[in-house]
C-alpha cells in the first residue's frame, strides 16, 4: 500500500489520520466542531479559555458521545484567574483527559502538573524564545504562530520563517499556525520539513463553528487586507496582547492608532449580551450563535488566509478538500 504523504510522526503521536490540527477557538470551538474535525481524521482541540469548569466538564461529556477520536483541551493560563484555572484543570484531569493545548506564555509550574498527571502538552509559542523554554518545561508539541493568524497573536514573525527555525533548533514535533486555508498550505508546510498544521479561521467559517452566523459570513467576505493586527481588544486580556481581526466600526476609530492600549483606561461599555452576561466594547469578546446586540463592533477574529474562505460548510468537507489538495500538490514532489 502506499504510504499517504500527508501522514506525519505527529499523527501517530496524537492519534489522527491527517496532521491538520483545529486550533482551540475559545468559545467556537465547541464540542461539535471538534467532534467534526476528529471524525474527518484532524485532530480537535475543544476552546475552553476561562470557562467555567461545569462547562468544561458538559463539552467534554459531549465530544466523547460524538467521537471516540483523540482530543486535546486548550486552556490559556497566563490570561486566566489562577484559581479558576486550577479548577479548570482538575476538572479536565478528573475526566481522564490526556491531552492540554496552552498557549500565550510558557508557564513551567502548570506543564510540570499536567505532565505529571501523564497528560500530553502541545504548546502553541509566537518566538523561538518561547519555544525554547516550552520544549525545556517538557511540552510534547510545538505549534509555531505566524504574525498572518487571527485571533490573539504572541509574535511578529512570519508563520513560515518561525517555523522553520523553530524546527531546526528542536527535536520536537513542529506544527504551522497562521493564515493556514488551504491544502497548497499544509503541502507547502511538509515540504518545509514540518509535521503538520494548526487552522482557526478556515474552521470558524463552517457548520458546527459555534460562531455567530454573522461572525462566518464576514470570514468568507474579507481578504486577507481586510484584517487588521491591534491591542484594543483587550479587556479580559493582559495589557498589550495583540488580536488580528476584521475592520470595523471599533478599529475605524481608531484613525490608525492600533496600539498602546492600556485595559486599565478603556471603557466599560456593553455592547452585546451572551444571555445575561454582558460583552463589552473593546474586549476580547467574539459573537457567538448565543450572542446579541452590536455584533459588527465586536472583535471578529480572523486571518490573513481568510480571503481563500469563500463560503460556509461543513468542517469535515473543508478538512477533507484541503488533504486532497494537498495529495495533489505533493504528488509530483513524490512519485
Amino acid at each position: 500500500m502506499t504510504k499517504d504523504p500527508l501522514h506525519t510522526p505527529l499523527c501517530d503521536l496524537l492519534g489522527c489520520e491527517l496532521p491538520i490540527l483545529l486550533a482551540g477557538m475559545g468559545g467556537v470551538a465547541r464540542w461539535e466542531l471538534a467532534a467534526a474535525i476528529a471524525e474527518a481524521g484532524g485532530y480537535a482541540t475543544l476552546g475552553m479559555v476561562r470557562e467555567d469548569p461545569a462547562l468544561i466538564a458538559s463539552e467534554i461529556k459531549a465530544l466523547r458521545a460524538a467521537t471516540d477520536h483523540s482530543f486535546a483541551v486548550n486552556l490559556i493560563p497566563s490570561a486566566t484567574d489562577p484559581d479558576l484555572l486550577d479548577a479548570q484543570i482538575q476538572c479536565c484531569l478528573d475526566l481522564g483527559i490526556d491531552a492540554f493545548s496552552f498557549f500565550w506564555d510558557v508557564m513551567p509550574a502548570i506543564i510540570e502538573r499536567v505532565k505529571a498527571a501523564g497528560c500530553m502538552v502541545l504548546h502553541q509559542v509566537g518566538t523561538l524564545e518561547a519555544a525554547s523554554k516550552a520544549e525545556k518545561a517538557g511540552v510534547d508539541v510545538l505549534i509555531a504562530q505566524g504574525v498572518e493568524a487571527g485571533g490573539h497573536v504572541h509574535g511578529r514573525s512570519a508563520g513560515l520563517e518561525l517555523a522553520r527555525a523553530v524546527r531546526a533548533g528542536s527535536k520536537l514535533p513542529v506544527a504551522l499556525a497562521g493564515g493556514i486555508s488551504t491544502g497548497r498550505d499544509l503541502a507547502t508546510a511538509l515540504l518545509a520539513g514540518l509535521d503538520g498544521v494548526q487552522c482557526g479561521t478556515a474552521f470558524l467559517a463552517t457548520d458546527e463553528s459555534f460562531a455567530h452566523d454573522y461572525h462566518k459570513t464576514r470570514v468568507t467576505s474579507a481578504t486577507g487586507k481586510d484584517t487588521i493586527l491591534t491591542d484594543a481588544f483587550v479587556l479580559n486580556w493582559p495589557k498589550g496582547a495583540a488580536v488580528r481581526v476584521i475592520a470595523n466600526s471599533v478599529t475605524e476609530a481608531l484613525q490608525g492608532r492600533y496600539f498602546g492600549h492600556d485595559p486599565a483606561t478603556l471603557p466599560r461599555e456593553a455592547i452585546a449580551w451572551d444571555d445575561t452576561q454582558p460583552r463589552l466594547r473593546f474586549s476580547t469578546d467574539s459573537p457567538l450563535r448565543t450572542t446579541t446586540g452590536d455584533l459588527e463592533a465586536m472583535a471578529l477574529f480572523a486571518g490573513q488566509g481568510s480571503g481563500a474562505i469563500k463560503d460556509i460548510v461543513p468542517a469535515g468537507e473543508r478538512l477533507h478538500d484541503m488533504a486532497a489538495t494537498a495529495r495533489q500538490e505533493l504528488k509530483p514532489m513524490k512519485s
